[in-house]
């Protein structure tokens, strides 16, 4: 009898047991949910990828992979690929993951914003593992602690079971350079503590360690104090060093990257490789680096998508004209250059409220090339970091390249401090028809007053022989306007109806 009583109060818990529902825990940690209407799945990471269905918004989706701006999920019994500019990101975890930096002096931060301390930075084509994404910002791993760092600036490849695609890893900075008249040193990392000595323009420290915001330098007379890192910039003097006495190379800084049979745009690819790939390099060709190939055959690169070792001597090649044949609704087989308006020492405008113009037309140029490349384009950026860049040099890059279209990016500024709207310039006539296209596109994605296609006697517009335009994205002399042009959705949908447009334009062609 008690035997029976046993099993049955026995098989009562086991059906309990059973009954109890599981939850997929990792699941909850890669989760999106989608922020439009209605979202399509494609088979590909890309929008030139069929599409093999649809979600709705506020859909919650498990995230399985990421590939530059787009994200792998689950879909039904299969998986299916998302653009991320579309969805709510939550924290993503990356596994076997690094990161390639495609510029100089990016910065690594404390917290995934842009007000948290800076701790280092990453020079292009370094590369270190990554941890997890939240939104726009990679949590990485930094000279062996954990750091931020902008997704607009990098790439993300796949980590190789030996480890790093390639050596070339981010190193302790050797040397602080002071850019201010006079530079307090202290005892501690900290303003209140007692100053020590005061150190010049030009001056260059060696590097002990930093702290947040603070670094800690080697003084001449010996003693060692604490500096603000804001007001100066780091060096690598011993990576310097070895990039001048080894062979010559360069460093993949895309994802997918063309290497071509010549050094045009319009050139049999050959193959195509990944972020963190290094190449010897035999020769330079204008803006083209030709390399080795493991079996040994010769490829040519784009000097704007790689990071070089050290300068090669260039000769002259005549460009090609031929272009590959489109399929419409994509941009393959064409070349377009966006030009990130300002940078370095020429800031553009400032904002009522201070935002520099040279800093969100890099954005915007970033977000919208990983949108053009993702629907086939060879994309060209006349800037890919903060530096100055002659306009006539920006009109060059669109020739040399052959380029089909030149988008250059702008956000405007007047004395009256209400005026508000997006205006699309063009200066000749076989620029005019490009501008209205992307005109019309922009006008279906911003809700931005709208102050027209128009003639514009800018440089880059007058001296180009491409199909060029210069889009200005709002006022940030408003103050208003401001706040609205320099948020990431804004970025989102302005790079989407300019992307649209270009599309709308070449299909009509």
């Amino acid at each position: 009898m008690k035997n029976k009583i046993l099993q049955k109060i026995t098989f009562f818990f086991l059906a309990v047991i059973l009954l109890i529902p599981t939850f997929p825990v990792e699941a909850q940690e890669n989760e999106v949910s989608v922020n439009v209407a209605s979202l399509k799945v494609r088979s590909g990471p890309g929008l030139t990828y069929d599409t093999i269905g649809a979600v709705t918004q506020n859909d919650k989706l498990i995230v399985i992979d990421k590939e530059n701006d787009w994200l792998q999920v689950k879909y039904g019994t299969t998986t299916g690929w998302v653009a991320s500019w579309y969805t709510s990101s939550e924290t993503i975890e990356m596994t076997n993951k690094l990161i390639v930096s495609k510029v100089n002096r990016l910065n690594v931060r404390t917290e995934p914003s842009t007000s948290s301390a800076v701790i280092g930075q990453l020079s292009e084509g370094d590369q270190t593992p990554a941890y997890k994404s939240e939104g726009e910002w990679i949590e990485i791993d930094f000279q062996g602690r954990k750091g931020w760092v902008n997704g607009a600036y990098i790439t993300v490849a796949q980590q190789t079971p030996n480890g790093m695609t390639n050596s070339k890893t981010p190193s302790l900075e050797k040397q602080f350079v002071v850019s201010v008249d006079i530079l307090n040193v202290r005892t501690q990392a900290d303003l209140s503590s007692k100053q020590i000595g005061q150190v010049t323009k030009g001056t260059q420290l060696e590097v002990l360690d930093t702290d947040h915001n603070w670094v800690k330098v080697q003084l001449d007379n010996g003693k060692s104090g604490w500096v603000y890192s804001f007001y100066g910039t780091f060096s690598n003097e011993m990576q310097s060093t070895q990039s001048s006495e080894s062979t010559n190379t360069i460093t993949i800084l895309y994802n997918g990257t063309n290497l071509r049979s010549d050094s045009t745009t319009n050139s049999a690819v050959v193959k195509r490789v990944d972020a963190g790939e290094t190449f010897e390099v035999t020769d330079k060709v204008n803006d083209w680096y030709k390399i080795i190939l493991e079996n040994k055959s010769i490829a040519y690169a784009a000097s704007w998508v790689v990071s070089a070792s050290n300068s090669i001597v260039s000769t002259d090649l005549p460009i090609q004209e031929n272009k590959q044949p489109r399929k419409k609704g994509t941009l393959k087989g064409l070349s377009i250059v966006i030009d990130a308006g300002h940078g370095g020492n020429d800031r553009g405008t400032t904002g009522a409220l201070g935002t520099d113009e040279k800093d969100i037309t890099l954005l915007t140029a970033e977000l919208l090339s990983s949108k053009l490349q993702a629907a086939g384009a060879n994309v060209i950026m006349t800037r890919q970091s903060d530096v100055y860049v002659d306009l006539r040099k920006r009109v060059s890059i669109g020739h040399q390249a052959a380029a089909d279209a030149f988008i250059s990016l702008h956000y405007d500024a007047v004395e009256n401090s209400t005026v508000r709207g997006y205006t699309t310039y063009y200066m000749h006539s076989y620029q005019k028809k490009l501008a209205e296209y992307v005109h019309a596109g922009l006008g279906n994605t911003i809700s931005l007053r709208d102050r027209g296609a128009q003639p514009g006697n800018y440089l880059v517009l007058r001296e180009n022989r491409q199909n060029a335009i210069l889009i200005e994205l709002g006022y940030l002399s408003n103050p208003t306007e401001e706040r609205n042009v320099t948020t990431r959705q804004f970025r989102e949908q302005a790079t989407h109806g300019i992307y649209n447009g270009i599309i709308n334009y070449f299909d009509d062609q």
